[in-house]
């Protein structure tokens, strides 16, 4: 069976698309799985440059290792805001200035945000997934879902952004979605039911 790399650390990233994948004829492995340390600098300037990145450099880790049948998947996620003009973008994860430190980045969001009507509080999630198999053939696909920035936390699921996105059809933030309805509509979803549809090539 093919090996599915997912190049990333996120624990909760790697839940999600573990859970996504499941029925896929694939052995889903973290960098961590794979004894992996590696931190690669997403320093782009847009999501697909980042995805891209990590995902070459993983690859040409997995060669050296002598790996083969195999596919390395990537993303660059983050949250972009109308009003903030596409902020806080490729930097959501360190919005605040320090990595992964979903508290902070929310108070300064929050912070930016502050006075500003719900109208004007439009926002997206984007994901955009990078793929590379071991005869270094690239891919790429995006999934966006639209919200509004509430502003105060709702729910306490989820990770990152997710307890101020507010999805409306669902009249929920993402914080207190179940996984089962967050993957259903969520940007990352979305991208890997494209992933779902392009990976067959490369099986």
């Amino acid at each position: 069976m093919k090996k599915l790399i997912i190049a990333s650390n996120n624990q909760g990233k790697i839940k999600e698309m573990k859970k996504i994948l499941e029925n896929m004829p694939l052995e889903v492995f973290s960098l961590k799985d794979m004894d992996l340390d590696i931190d690669v600098e997403e320093d782009g300037i847009t999501f697909e440059e980042n995805a891209k990145k990590k995902c070459k450099e993983i690859y040409k880790e997995l060669i050296k290792m002598g790996e083969n049948n195999f596919i390395v998947v990537a993303d660059d996620s983050g949250l972009e805001v109308d009003y903030l003009n596409g902020e806080p973008g490729v930097y959501s994860a360190r919005y605040s200035g320090e990595h992964g430190d979903d508290k902070k980045n929310n108070e300064k969001l929050l912070l930016n945000l502050k006075g500003v009507n719900y109208e004007n509080r439009k926002a997206r999630f984007v994901c955009q997934l990078a793929l590379i198999n071991d005869n270094n053939i690239y891919k790429s696909v995006t999934g966006t879902v639209d919200g509004y920035i509430l502003d105060n936390e709702k729910g306490c699921d989820g990770f990152g952004y997710d307890p101020l996105f507010f999805y409306e059809p669902f009249n929920k933030t993402f914080g207190e979605l179940s996984m089962k309805e967050k993957n259903s509509i969520s940007h990352r979803g979305v991208a890997l039911e494209k992933f779902k549809k392009i990976i067959e090539e490369f099986l």
